[in-house]
């Protein structure tokens, strides 16, 4: 199936220029200028990436992608944004945004993170369960005792890494390289990510915890189902 991509950027030039290069990498690209566009593109079928610029008249890519995700949980959020600043980088990724690249960038790195947003939404299906936590990768859900707990799709991934590892102790560095992409996010991005998803199981009643190993970064603890029913 050829993969759809809306591209959402009120320049003209750069929006034709984007939807041109990834026809040619063989996308069905739908190109439109602002936000209320991007939300009345795609029909029934919809998309499974957008590439979003931030600044957009009216509403922005901010608001733009978490629209987006709320309408889908799986699409992949690219947004393209001028401003480095970490603030707005999270603020990007807490509102539904998966990745993000700064302009100006090559179009090589363009594919290349658009071709991982796709290789995540291509798990093979499978259950992870944890102590009272059981999780299907393929729908990116979680639950704790059967009941759902909301996550984002980055506090998803980080919990999915820390489940797929249960005995291990986590980096920093290793988990901005494997869950960002990127070791250039400030470390305390992960530290942010990590109270979220303490905060939702604790809220949940989960008996798995997260810890931190000063000095390294976090690990899971947690008791067995048994025990924890017993």
């Amino acid at each position: 199936m050829v993969t759809r991509v809306l591209v959402v950027d009120d320049e003209p030039q750069l929006a034709d220029l984007i939807a041109r290069h990834l026809r040619r990498e063989g996308y069905d690209v739908t190109a439109v200028g602002d936000g209320i566009a991007a939300l009345l593109a795609g029909g029934e079928d919809g998309f499974q990436l957008a590439v979003v610029d931030v600044n957009l008249p009216g509403m922005n890519g901010f608001e733009l992608a978490s629209r987006l995700r709320d309408r889908d949980e799986r699409i992949g959020i690219l947004l393209l944004t001028a401003r480095d600043a970490l603030g707005d980088r999270v603020r990007g990724l807490d509102a539904g945004a998966d990745d993000y690249l700064i302009k100006p960038f090559e179009f090589a790195e363009l594919f290349a993170r658009l071709r991982a947003l796709r290789r995540r939404d291509h798990l093979e299906s499978h259950r992870l369960e944890v102590g009272d936590i059981t999780v299907a990768v393929d729908r990116a859900a979680a639950q704790v005792d059967g009941v759902d707990v909301p996550l984002s799709r980055r506090e998803f991934d980080l919990l999915r890494a820390f489940l797929e590892r249960p005995s291990d102790t986590l980096s920093r560095e290793w988990i901005l390289a494997e869950i960002w992409g990127s070791p250039h996010f400030a470390s305390n991005v992960v530290d942010q990510y990590v109270g979220y998803i303490r905060r939702k199981l604790a809220d949940a009643g989960s008996g798995v915890r997260i810890e931190t190993v000063r000095g390294v970064g976090f690990r899971l603890t947690f008791a067995p189902v048994n025990e924890a029913d017993g």
